[in-house]
């Protein structure tokens, strides 16, 4: 049926009310959901959407368009309605399917599930770090590949901010970088409506947000966010200014027209029928039928259609004529926008000979960076401060810096001067800020990010990592100092738990090296794979393992690495620096008449990737008792062992002292590890003999694991 437009409203604010109405009918449709931000944010949204962003519907993925972050994604029917508006492919049924199983719609937009969502948002705080990103992204690129006359990367990074964001400390650590970085394009629209889901802010915020951004670098502008005209003149200055990222404090009133407005009643529950009824006779808007889009809003909002197709037409003929004048170029950049390795980018990386001095594989990591990052240009990332010790700094690559500064201040560059086009990035020690900031990078596209910490600090990292691995986003995460190898640094720095905790994420492919080669291959998968990654290295110096007769690589996940004539007694399972333990434990098996095979299990995703017959074949028959060993908790590892088999590893935390001390104190040594596998052989005596009792029968100190079935 049709159903005439409110008669007394302009163009203007009929659009603004289609948005409003849409996403209250859609919280009422699912009885689930955020109807107070849409209703408040939808005025600065409309005139963002339909007067600044750069973007064409019908091609989410054109690379020069603007991007847009809904950090606070509660609201996000605000984005849907916007998507559906303006011609993206997302159905009005989607919209009424919201919240749905299955549905183009979900709670919280993700990344890969709905056209035009650019980043997965929802865990306040964190769009916020993917926007940092995603600019980063945007001056690396034009700084690459634009060319006097030829600006084929030149757009700008949106995003709407709330309360909510601006508490969490991952946004003011990614604030931080971006500030200094001076990332002008970067605009910031933050809702700012005093109300949380508990209650006003004032309970818990009363900080001079403008001040603190101020004092962080950035350009800040106030505004009536409820005024369109104030709204559009914020942005205006803001895109004005080239120098500083800009946060515009948009003064909004959430859940405006409805009841509940301006408490936080309507921040996260459903209106109800009669609130909704009620908000649409305040707005002067038609109580049925729902979901009601008037002619003249459609019009207005699919004018992005036409407007984003000149646009993109214009790029093109741009990028053509870039191509004909820099066409060498013009196939770097479409190829880094592809993600393509350039051909023989792994040909001259480093290979560790057996008798080869004993190398740490956070060392053969850096030298496997310094062979292969000159021939991946669009390979970029960094360290929170650590680079020294991550050995992640790429030489003569210059440092990603606004261009300019003081050159006393360039004290640890890294060589090539500073430079939005060099790829060695500093987030200083801000662990959280980096994960997310890599994460919008690689949302960006164009570029292969990488961070680098030490392991035990991914505890600041855990929310951006695990968002990478349900955006499915190609970071690579590098944690150095894998183990209670550390040693003197004692149990705050020594990871125990991390490992398995990260290997707990779905999606998320972990590798944790055994040696020299297999850290150089762990380098090979990891760009070859489309998802995140995490490389777990050691401090500690790696023996060059033989690997002449072994069946499978890397690349499996596991692998035999030494096999025996006919069935094992046993089988040994290691994984990183542990693996050489086991081939220690296997000669001391020898003598005592057991043939053990030895597994190398660097990553456990990859293993699972395999086909169950070359798993069986390369962990033997169930009935076989298994050991795994590595120096972090013995939890899961059961996976592998089976019915008979028990672990070597530590379910405490660690010591202050020399490493090689720490380790023999709680179990990590091929005494403790080849007795573990005579009891599990049933040979109590035998184990006795290998490793005699101590500390009234202790065999690796009060805190050591190693018992059967153990898991």
């Amino acid at each position: 049926m049709a159903v005439a437009s409110p008669p007394t409203q302009d163009i203007e604010t009929l659009a603004i009310n289609t948005i409003r109405t849409l996403s209250i009918d859609a919280v009422q449709a699912a009885n689930s959901g955020h109807p107070g931000m849409p209703l408040g944010a939808a005025p600065m949204a409309y005139v963002l959407w339909t007067e600044f962003l750069k973007h064409n519907p019908r091609d989410p993925h054109w690379p020069d368009r603007d991007r847009f972050v809904l950090s606070a994604g509660h609201g996000s029917m605000l984005l849907y309605s916007l998507l559906h508006l303006t011609g993206y492919d997302l159905s009005l049924d989607e919209l009424k399917r919201f919240r749905q199983l299955g549905s183009q719609t979900p709670g919280h937009p993700e990344r890969n599930h709905t056209a035009g969502v650019e980043v997965t948002t929802g865990p306040l705080g964190q769009g916020f770090g993917n926007g940092v990103g995603l600019a980063m992204a945007e001056a690396f690129l034009a700084a690459t590949y634009n060319r006097p006359g030829h600006e084929i990367v030149d757009h700008h990074t949106y995003g709407i901010v709330s309360d909510g964001d601006l508490m969490e400390g991952v946004a003011f650590e990614a604030a931080a970088i971006a500030g200094h970085l001076k990332l002008g394009k970067l605009i910031y629209l933050y809702d700012q409506n005093h109300i949380t889901l508990a209650g006003s802010t004032g309970l818990s915020f009363s900080e001079d947000v403008g001040a603190r951004f101020d004092a962080m670098g950035w350009h800040t502008i106030a505004v009536d966010g409820m005024d369109p005209e104030a709204v559009r003149a914020g942005l205006g200055e803001a895109r004005a200014e080239t120098d500083r990222p800009s946060l515009i404090l948009a003064r909004t009133t959430i859940g405006f027209g409805s009841p509940k407005a301006d408490t936080f009643g309507v921040h996260g529950s459903p209106l109800g029928p009669e609130g909704v009824a009620a908000t649409k006779a305040t707005l002067g808007w038609p109580s049925e039928p729902a979901f009601h889009v008037p002619d003249e809003a459609a019009a207005k909002f699919r004018e992005a259609l036409d407007r984003g197709a000149e646009a993109q037409a214009a790029w093109r003929m741009r990028f053509d004529a870039y191509a004909e004048a820099h066409p060498d170029l013009a196939a770097a950049f479409t190829a880094a926008l592809d993600g393509h390795l350039p051909a023989g980018w792994d040909a001259d990386l480093p290979d560790y000979q057996v008798g080869d001095k004993a190398v740490a594989s956070r060392k053969a990591s850096g030298e496997a960076i310094t062979a292969f990052a000159p021939k991946i240009p669009f390979f970029i990332g960094g360290s929170a401060d650590l680079n020294t010790s991550t050995n992640t700094a790429m030489k003569g690559a210059g440092d990603f810096q606004h261009p300019g500064g003081d050159a006393a201040a360039q004290q640890g560059t890294t060589g090539g001067g500073w430079s939005y086009a060099g790829r060695n990035v500093h987030f200083g020690v801000r662990e959280h800020g980096m994960g997310s900031a890599v994460n919008g990078m690689a949302a960006h596209g164009g570029v292969i990010p990488f961070s680098a910490t030490f392991l035990p600090f991914s505890d600041y990292m855990r929310p951006a990592i695990r968002l990478a691995a349900l955006s499915k986003l190609k970071v690579i995460f590098v944690f150095t100092h894998d183990s209670i190898a550390v040693g003197e640094d004692g149990p705050t720095h020594e990871a125990v738990e991390h490992v398995m905790s990260l290997r707990a994420i779905p999606n998320l492919t972990l590798i944790r090296p055994g040696d020299p080669n297999e850290t150089v291959d762990a380098w090979r998968a990891a760009l070859a794979n489309p998802g995140p990654t995490t490389l777990i290295l050691s401090r500690q110096d790696l023996t060059v393992l033989d690997r002449s007769r072994a069946k499978g690589s890397l690349h499996h996940g596991g692998y035999v690495l030494a096999d025996v004539e006919g069935p094992p007694d046993i089988v040994l399972i290691g994984a990183g620096s542990e693996v050489e333990l086991c081939l220690m434990a296997r000669d001391t098996l020898a003598e005592h008449g057991f043939r053990a095979r030895v597994v190398s299990l660097p990553s456990w995703e990859l293993f699972e990737a395999q086909s169950a017959g070359y798993r069986r074949e390369v962990l033997g028959e169930e009935t076989t008792p298994r050991l795994s060993v590595e120096a972090g908790i013995t939890l899961g590892w059961c996976r592998y062992t089976g019915s008979r088999g028990g672990s070597v590893g530590i379910d405490t935390y660690g010591a202050s002292g020399p490493g090689s001390e720490v380790l023999a104190h709680y179990g990590f040594s091929k005494e403790h590890v080849a007795a573990e596998a005579l009891r599990l052989l049933g040979r109590d005596d035998l184990a006795d003999q290998v490793e005699p009792p101590r500390d009234g029968g202790d065999t690796a100190g009060e805190e050591a694991t190693g018992s059967e079935g153990h898991s």
